[in-house]
């Protein structure tokens, strides 16, 4: 018997999983979470063969479990309704053992499972398609701006962090904002975090 913990924040599609997940006569749901802290503790309290779960959850994401439970012995698979390279890069670095899109058909959720136990990586193909074809456009000193940003520093505090001219640190601002096709520094930031380029 596969025993698996699900994590997903919407009750309903929590419901429908793990009903149809215990339809299959060698699948057994042990456990179901809300968001990613619940399932790092239900996985740790119940050792389940697979934990399936959602990325964008309240409190921890899917991935950050992910990146917590990496090297636990469980097999994380993500079910996800975003085929973004980032995420499934950052899903790959975590050690995902499979990404799924939740508008794949049902009975390949549970082959899936099957080929994942033994040993097999299941990705679904448009990810794949993506993986190679985004780059991070960004310098190493752009990107140290960059995440220094993100930690909520002015451009004093990253000029004084940087030992640089705050004139040069707004160039450096202005030069990522340009590669990155944004209008400002919160839409850098997200950009950045949807492609996965940082946490």
């Amino acid at each position: 018997m596969i025993r698996i913990v699900i994590a997903e924040d919407q009750r309903m599609m929590l419901g429908a999983l793990g009903s149809l997940l215990d339809l299959e006569d060698d699948l057994e749901v042990v456990g179901k979470a809300g968001n990613g802290e619940e399932a790092v503790s239900l996985v740790r309290r119940l050792q389940p063969d697979i934990c399936m779960m959602d990325i964008e959850m309240p409190g921890k994401t899917g991935l950050e479990a992910a990146e917590e439970l990496k090297g636990e012995g469980c097999k994380v698979i993500i079910l996800t309704t975003f085929a973004r390279s980032g995420y499934f890069q950052r899903a790959l670095k975590a050690g995902v053992k499979g990404y799924l899109l939740k508008d794949s058909p049902s009975e390949e959720l549970a082959s899936s499972i099957r080929l994942v136990m033994e040993g097999k990586r299941i990705y679904a193909p448009e990810l794949m398609d993506d993986m190679y074809s985004e780059e991070n456009p960004l310098t190493d000193r752009e990107k140290e701006v960059l995440e220094l940003v993100a930690d909520g520093k002015n451009t004093k505090e990253i000029a004084d962090e940087l030992e640089l001219k705050t004139g040069t640190v707004r160039n450096y601002i202005s030069t990522i904002l340009d590669k990155l096709e944004v209008k400002n520094r919160i839409e850098a930031i997200t950009h950045s975090k949807e492609k996965g380029w940082f946490k």
